[in-house]
């Protein structure tokens, strides 16, 4: 006994420009038939909440899957997998294609060459897969665009909600994130925790789809532009505050990187406030929370 629920959208020409479109989502449950085998031209996110059953690779190996779990299906590729006929399983699945999914598979948000991956958990995952759901409604004029950014999100939720990946993160990554603005090199970097530098440019790699160098990098200007935007201090100490001694090399670099020099991009985006730029250096961590709005008496 099993019950499924699905829908499946066509999208436009137009709407396969944003990057993501989604071609269809379903909700099944119960002791459902094998899927395959199958070859599909698009990607497929298989999400399993409660239960148990097998994926079977091209090459014939068979791979216990067991919830919370997720079954990459990617174009190209045959597969062939299903629930345990004794006890079924819980089963969400999401049909996409797009541009986007070559940079989502290079950044390691898609895994083509891990099929079964583990997880966490799947409340934030079933969340976007709701708002799926909810957008597939009969009449909405915003459903392409609906669904494609629920796509986007799903494919973060899916990320975060990896078992290799802790409640915190990847701590190789929060660490550099950490020493970000030491004037230190990726070799010592990578000393500070144990590992060759080419050790450290395979986690970061796997965690963040970039090098060290690029990932540090991406901190630093972006701090770099805050201090720009929202202060007053002078080009060389900003470069001093995100970790270069040498005013003159940041200052080739933020405009080899970011397209303008810092002097012009804080004429673009310095925050003019009553009596000048403020003196207060902002904060990088943590985010401060946006209220909502007060709700008014009936």
């Amino acid at each position: 006994m099993h019950h499924t629920w699905m829908r499946y959208f066509t999208p436009g020409p137009t709407h396969r420009k944003l990057g993501l479109v989604c071609l269809g989502v379903g909700l099944q449950h119960g002791t459902l038939p094998a899927v395959g085998p199958r070859t599909l031209d698009h990607h497929v996110a298989v999400v399993i909440s409660a239960g148990s059953g097998w994926y079977r690779c091209p090459d014939g190996a068979r791979t216990p899957v067991t919830a919370p779990a997720l079954i990459w299906l990617v174009p190209g590729i045959p597969h062939h997998y299903g629930p345990d006929p004794a006890t079924g399983w819980d089963e969400s699945f999401v049909d996409f294609t797009g541009p986007a999914t070559a940079a989502y598979t290079e950044l390691g948000y898609i895994e083509p060459e891990r099929p079964v991956v583990p997880l966490a958990d799947t409340v934030s995952v079933r969340a976007a897969v709701g708002r799926i759901t909810r957008a597939a409604r009969l009449g909405n004029s915003l459903l392409e665009v609906e669904t494609g950014a629920a796509v986007h999100e799903l494919l973060v939720a899916l990320r975060r909600a990896r078992a290799d990946v802790g409640a915190d993160g990847d701590p190789v990554l929060s660490a550099l994130a950490r020493d970000a603005f030491q004037p230190l090199s990726v070799a010592e970097h990578a000393s500070r925790h144990g590992m060759t530098p080419a050790e450290l440019r395979t986690a970061v790699r796997r965690g963040a789809g970039c090098s060290p160098k690029d990932y540090l990098l991406g901190i630093r200007l972006g701090r770099a532009k805050e201090l720009l935007a929202a202060t007053e201090l002078p080009v060389a100490a900003v470069a001093r505050r995100v970790g270069y001694d040498d005013p003159a090399y940041f200052s080739r670099l933020f405009t080899r990187r970011v397209g303008m020099a810092p002097v012009r991009f804080r004429d673009q985006q310095g925050r003019a406030v009553p009596g000048g730029r403020s003196r207060q250096i902002p904060y990088a961590e943590p985010p401060p929370a946006i209220a909502a709005p007060p709700t008014r008496a009936p």
